[in-house]
């Protein structure tokens, strides 16, 4: 069957929302929402900012400041003032109160010129991949709307895409803006677990968490990260990095994803030696095992006051995915704790010879429901969960395919303000 393809607006970058007034500004991102479909309206939108509201925030936002005009978006895990916290549940509203403060990073934005124009819907609880939700709706990708957006970040991914706005912030624990960025044909950023931009975020599970965007092209990426990150260290040269062969991660990967993130990783470094190879595959031999355990059982604890009272609430493969993990044994919490040592020590050997990994992000284009499958997100989990585990900062990189759709690359980093980033992004 045909992929059916939709036109959306072209994304306006930040140096045309820049130009524009206040007013127009806050206009044209309500005339961009309302020319959305309603189906990824619905499933992706979950509060706009008032137009007036829009505008005179946008009128007071530090004229010289990086980011100065730039209307963005806000994953629904992280607070604004008066505005309920749903993190894509039925009920997270209801147990918790409505915010008084907005979270660190909104005030980090707002520092540096940003101003919030609304939050997005995502997972429910953010634990999922491919940007599935029962409450609001299975997030369409904006151009092929009979395939997903990815996750967990979906909506935020979506709507950039759509050219709603050009900024919007997510969050990545197993890979929720490296998966969404590679289907939507994005840039994405995630940071490190911890950091000031997450921690006041709801939890899925707290030793992995991390705050992230996306842009859409790799100017505006440069600008936020350099605003969020500080400027990077100079390099003295080309930065030292390498690439794992595609189907050396995901036997049976996508035969055109693989091709083309393999031809993608070749244009930026040579591929990896037999050691270095060796030692990371072996290091990230049960990686997706380990995040699971170490992910679910954090995020068990994050709810367990609320399963049993709010089952029918919940999605119930989400309810059934935390309450499960309610009964690992220690000895499999341990081991996989040992187990991400021994991969975080893995990747400390390997930045103490490179600069940087590039791996692919995802292993096929984007999905249809169909194809969502639990095969598929361990398959996803495979290539992301070894920068998870690692606590490592990444930034992702579009990758087009001869059909239209997209994969992504992703450039696992030592720290969120590598001189690797700006040598990249400047290509």
């Amino acid at each position: 069957m045909d992929t059916i393809v939709s036109k959306t607006p072209d994304p306006l970058p930040f140096a045309g929302w820049q130009s524009l007034t206040p007013a127009h500004a806050a206009r044209e991102v309500h005339a961009r929402v309302a020319a959305l479909p309603a189906p990824l309206r619905s499933a992706a939108l979950a509060w706009l900012k008032p137009e007036a509201e829009l505008t005179a925030q946008l009128a007071v936002a530090p004229t010289a400041a990086p980011l100065r005009g730039v209307p963005f978006l806000l994953k629904d895990l992280f607070d604004l003032a008066g505005v309920p916290t749903r993190g894509g549940s039925a009920f997270l509203a209801k147990v918790r109160p409505t915010p008084t403060r907005d979270s660190r990073i909104v005030t980090e934005l707002s520092r540096h010129g940003a101003t919030c124009a609304g939050k997005t819907h995502l997972v429910e609880f953010a634990s999922g991949l491919t940007g599935e939700n029962p409450h609001f709706g299975d997030c369409p990708h904006p151009r092929f709307p009979d395939r997903l957006s990815g996750g967990s970040s979906s909506g935020s991914a979506a709507l950039v895409a759509a050219g709603v706005t050009p900024l919007s912030i997510g969050t990545d624990t197993g890979g929720s803006v490296r998966v969404p960025a590679a289907w939507c044909g994005l840039y994405g950023f995630r940071l490190t677990p911890g950091d000031d931009l997450i921690r006041d975020a709801f939890p899925l599970a707290p030793s992995m968490d991390t705050a992230g965007w996306f842009t859409a092209n790799a100017v505006d990426m440069m600008t936020t990260v350099s605003a969020l990150c500080g400027s990077a260290a100079k390099s003295s040269g080309q930065p030292k990095g390498c690439y794992l062969n595609a189907r050396r991660l995901v036997p049976g990967m996508n035969e055109e994803v693989a091709t083309a993130c393999d031809y993608a990783a070749a244009s930026l470094t040579a591929h990896a030696d037999n050691a270095t190879e060796a030692a990371l595959l072996t290091s990230w031999r049960d990686a997706v095992e380990t995040y699971v355990t170490i992910g679910m059982s954090e995020a068990h604890a994050v709810h367990r006051d609320w399963l049993a009272p709010y089952r029918e609430h919940y999605d119930p493969v989400i309810w059934r995915r935390f309450t499960d993990a309610g009964h690992f044994p220690a000895e499999q919490i341990a081991r996989a704790r040992q187990n991400m040592a021994d991969i975080r020590k893995a990747w400390r050997d390997f930045f103490g010879v490179y600069d940087f990994l590039v791996l692919p992000a995802v292993p096929t284009a984007a999905p249809t429901k169909a194809e969502a499958t639990v095969e598929l997100r361990r398959n996803i989990l495979t290539l992301t969960a070894p920068a998870s585990l690692g606590g490592l900062p990444v930034l992702s990189l579009p990758v087009s395919l001869k059909s239209g759709l997209t994969a992504g690359l992703q450039i696992v980093l030592p720290s969120a303000n590598s001189p690797v980033v700006s040598w990249l992004l400047n290509r």
